[in-house]
């Protein structure tokens, strides 16, 4: 509690003490004392004996209460009350207390009580070398042309030095070389700048590269010294300096700029080529309001705004730009920004009339009367008026501020229907206020486009067999008008063909085009035809065109195979006779059979269904004809039943069969037997056909009779040595069974038969019946097959 007490005393006598000091400094005796110390000395260090230097007793001292009080009411000193002595109460930096402030002096007054009596001091605090120079840019790059000549003078940043008097900033040093030498320039307020100098002409192929080391020295002892890189960079030859085109630059731009906004493109020309052309700009000695407010593009030299102007506060700006090549060499202008008023009333536009509707077939109509007007004065209230250039419209001045919007020529609907108009009034004020107006104009539409079809020529294609009313296809035509105009009929056109029943076959939807087959088409009736169509819109007057359409029937797999040979009429079966001693692959019998159809569907193939012996004959596929497989033996069966399929190659395939009779016989002398089933179809046949019959093989017979004489007589009377082995082939076709019913029997023209007789008994039988195909491509090895296994596959047999 007494502590608390005492310590409440104290302040309370320590703010009497400072009211005293300001209200009795004119009480102050004339009694002054001045002391100096050392910057960064070290607390508690003495200064003066304060009390000898007053005359005052050490006693004194502590009971008149004396105390030290500074004028910035800092505790910088403390007295000593046992001593007198007067004390450091904290290190002393110079540079914190006065900057750049020379001399700098600390003032106290000295206080006693009882009474009350003032002395003043003053202390000097002495600067010490404590802060080294220091570069802000820790390398400096300097780029020189090697053809510049010796004695420029490079402008370099200098340094800094915190110190004053002869412990500041003295002098600057260069590392050793042997091309340039450190300048001092004094600037007249006791700075001093470095300038390099070159004394000796560079050369780029010799040294590309240059690093120097700048060193800044001050004057203290011992010295301190900072220093920083100097990069030089030797360019090749750059004999040309930038120029602007005008040492003074002058733009007038209004307060309400926005940041961001272009001011002025500053330009520099350098007749160098390559790097030593391209120019940068910066720049030059410029306060930090200027960088606040301006930035200039260093490539483009545009200068934009960085922040709002204010012509209250600064009315212009003068900015000192350089532009530097990439040899080195640098040029400045000045650029005079003056800050003016804003032009701050947009332009008005009055619509006084407006045609909405213009047709497509009027030129220089009137769409639109309007007036303008703005309230500034002089160039701001000066206006232009226009619109797009790319439309058919154009402004025309009547009189004082009045225009008319005319369409320039008769205007196209199918071209472009609607037109966006953008009226712009534009004053000539700084920067330039407009006002744009927007309409809409339409065009409407007149019958001058007929309907134009998609194709010249359609062409549908119709499977056969099809149901009435089938959709075959469409038609379509389409109309560049619009509404009425727009709306297409369809309808057929009379047919070229007066025998074409037209109006059966098709019918058109006059709405949509589409095409109608009336009836069920056939293909083997009609496999196609053709017609015209037309399309004819609804204008006033009507306009039309037309197009043909060609129908094509597509067969379908309608008609079954229909065979000619053997004949299939009702009538008695044929009957084909072998030989017993013919050869494998023996032409027996050609089944015939065509096909209503067309196209694969009328391919045929032929299949050898059954047969009474299985391996003895075969059929081949494309051809029908019946030949025999392998030799005949006595032991194979006189009478053979043979059923052949035929089948075309349609989807799904359709076929016939027919049955053919084959008789065994040793030589044609052998007499014909019937078989069983031949013998009963002739017993129930009527005696007509009997008749017929009989007179048929009566005139074969003889027929046949005397071919083998006349035969006969021409062997003999060849040498019969010669003729012993010969055969002769009869010309024309062979009579009897085996003849040839005009293409729809047996066998075709194309066949012949080459007769062979024996040259022994004289019984003028037949030893073998051969045929000789001139005209077909039967491969050879149908004669010489002999017993070979594979025949029936090298003829395309079909055996069963």
């Amino acid at each position: 509690m007494e502590a608390g007490k005492s310590k409440v005393r104290y302040l309370e006598k320590r703010q009497v003490l400072i009211l005293f000091v300001l209200l009795g400094l004119s009480q102050a005796g004339p009694e002054s004392v001045r002391y100096s110390v050392a910057e960064e000395t070290e607390v508690g260090s003495f200064v003066a004996n304060l009390a000898r230097d007053l005359g005052l007793g050490v006693e004194e001292l502590s009971s008149r209460e004396a105390r030290v009080v500074s004028d910035d009411n800092e505790k910088h000193l403390q007295l000593d009350l046992l001593t007198g002595d007067l004390l450091l109460n904290e290190k002393v930096d110079r540079e914190e207390l006065c900057g750049f402030t020379e001399p700098c002096v600390l003032h106290f007054q000295m206080v006693l009580e009882n009474p009350l009596e003032f002395f003043r001091g003053e202390l000097h605090v002495k600067d010490i070398n404590d802060h080294s120079p220091m570069f802000l840019d820790k390398e400096i790059l300097i780029k020189i042309s090697e053809s510049t000549s010796s004695g420029t003078t490079f402008l370099m940043e200098s340094a800094q030095d915190l110190d004053v008097g002869t412990n500041s900033l003295q002098n600057y040093t260069l590392s050793p070389n042997s091309h340039f030498y450190i300048k001092i320039r004094d600037s007249g307020d006791g700075k001093i700048y470095p300038e390099l100098v070159l004394d000796r002409a560079l050369d780029h192929e010799e040294e590309p590269e240059l690093t120097l080391t700048l060193i800044a020295l001050d004057g203290g002892s011992p010295p301190r010294t900072g220093t920083t890189l100097v990069l030089i960079k030797v360019l090749d030859i750059n004999d040309n300096a930038p120029e602007f085109a005008q040492r003074l630059y002058e733009v007038h731009v209004l307060e309400d700029t926005p940041a961001g906004s272009w001011i002025i493109t500053i330009s520099a020309k350098d007749m160098d080529s390559g790097n030593y052309g391209k120019i940068s700009y910066t720049f030059l000695h410029a306060s930090e309001d200027i960088r606040k407010t301006f930035e200039i593009n260093p490539i483009s030299g545009e200068v934009h705004l960085r922040s709002c102007l204010d012509f209250e506060v600064i009315q212009f700006y003068t900015i000192n730009i350089q532009a530097t090549d990439g040899g080195g060499l640098s040029a400045e202008c000045s650029l005079l920004v003056k800050v003016v008023d804003i032009n701050d009333n947009t332009p008005e536009v009055t619509i006084s009339s407006f045609t909405k509707t213009v047709p497509e077939n009027a030129s220089e109509t009137l769409v639109a009367l309007f007036s303008v007007r703005d309230q500034d004065a002089g160039d701001n209230g000066r206006m232009v008026c226009s619109i797009q250039d790319e439309l058919p419209f154009f402004l025309k001045p009547t009189f004082k501020n009045f225009f008319t919007l005319v369409s320039e020529k008769a205007l196209d609907r199918e071209t472009r229907s609607e037109y966006n108009i953008t009226i712009t009034v534009t004053d000539l004020g700084t920067p330039r206020l407009k006002t744009q107006h927007n309409i809409t104009v339409t065009v409407s539409d007149v019958n001058d486009n007929a309907p134009a079809f998609s194709q010249t020529t359609y062409t549908l294609r119709v499977r056969e067999n099809n149901s009435p009313a089938l959709h075959i296809g469409s038609v379509s035509a389409t109309d560049r008008d619009s509404g009425a105009n727009a709306q297409v009929t369809y309808s057929l056109l009379p047919p070229a063909d007066p025998q074409l029943p037209l109006a059966s076959l098709v019918s058109i939807n006059a709405d949509n085009g589409q095409l109608f087959a009336l009836r069920s088409l056939d293909y083997e009736a009609l496999q196609a035809f053709e017609f015209g169509v037309r399309a004819a819109d609804r204008g006033s007057p009507a306009l039309s065109s037309q197009a043909r359409v060609r129908v094509l029937v597509l067969d379908d797999n309608d008609n079954a195979p229909f065979v000619l040979y053997p004949p299939q009429n009702g009538s008695a079966p044929c009957t084909e006779l072998v030989p017993r001693a013919a050869e494998a692959g023996y032409l027996v019998t050609k089944v015939v059979a065509v096909d209503g159809d067309s196209g694969q569907n009328a391919w045929l193939s032929y299949q050898l269904l059954k047969a009474t012996e299985p391996g003895l004959f075969g059929v081949w596929a494309h051809n029908g004809e019946v030949r025999t497989a392998r030799l005949l033996s006595e032991r194979d069966a006189v009478k053979h039943r043979l059923v052949v399929l035929v089948r075309d190659n349609g989807e799904p395939p359709r076929s016939a069969s027919v049955t053919l009779h084959v008789l065994l016989v040793d030589g044609f002398s052998q007499p014909y037997l019937p078989l069983p089933e031949v013998a009963a179809a002739e017993a129930r046949a009527d005696p007509l056909t009997v008749y017929l019959v009989v007179a048929l093989a009566s005139v074969s017979s003889l027929f046949l009779f005397s071919v083998l004489v006349f035969v006969a007589v021409r062997l003999c009377r060849r040498s019969r040595a010669a003729s012993a082995g010969r055969c002769s082939a009869p010309e024309g076709h062979f009579p009897g069974h085996l003849v040839d019913v005009s293409g729809t029997g047996t066998l075709s023209q194309s066949y012949q038969y080459e007769v062979c007789l024996t040259g022994d008994s004289g019984t003028n039988e037949f030893k073998f019946l051969k045929p000789i195909i001139p005209s077909l491509p039967v491969p050879d090895t149908g004669r010489n097959i002999g017993g070979n296994e594979n025949f029936r596959n090298s003829f395309g047999f079909n055996i069963q």
